[in-house]
């Protein structure tokens, strides 16, 4: 009985392996634009290693976070990923009214969708935005952003 168990798991534990091996998480289309980087805030820059990421969104969102609101519909917060000096990719979060209903309750945050985007602008299909929402799921309490703390201390100039 003890063999017969063991067998049955190990083909368990097989049949995981393989559906995860042939698994493969890409992005998907939704309603997250990438917006013109020149209409935004630079508010704090983060670095690791030989990453360097310029983070930026509205003056509308600073001045509604510093009066202690959430972001207002229509927000886009951009970090610029760049790798040895160079754009290596874009990661969008952006706020719509209503748009969290476009996921089940399980991957909704509040009304924010994200999209990864190529350096020529392109929507990177190749990146995995379930991901993003499952990361910014835990800051639920903080408007789902991670640089809330930097964007309340922001008084124009980048915080490093």
């Amino acid at each position: 009985m003890r063999h017969l168990i063991k067998r049955i798991s190990i083909l368990f534990a097989m049949a995981g392996v393989a559906v995860l091996v042939g698994w493969k998480v890409d992005a998907e289309p939704n309603r997250t634009t990438l917006p013109e980087l020149a209409g935004l805030v630079h508010y704090t820059t983060v670095r690791r290693g030989n990453v360097t990421e310029h983070i930026m969104t509205t003056n509308e969102a600073i001045q509604a976070v510093k009066n202690g609101q959430p972001a207002p519909d229509g927000t886009h917060f951009v970090l610029v990923d760049y790798r040895d000096g160079e754009v290596y990719r874009t990661f969008v979060m952006e706020k719509g009214s209503g748009w969290g209903g476009d996921y089940d309750a399980d991957r909704r945050t509040g009304d924010w969708q994200f999209q990864w985007f190529k350096p020529d602008g392109s929507v990177n299909m190749a990146e995995n935005t379930a991901r993003c929402q499952s990361c910014h799921s835990s800051r639920a309490d903080e408007d789902f952003l991670y640089t809330l703390d930097a964007l309340k201390e922001f008084d124009g100039a980048v915080i490093d």
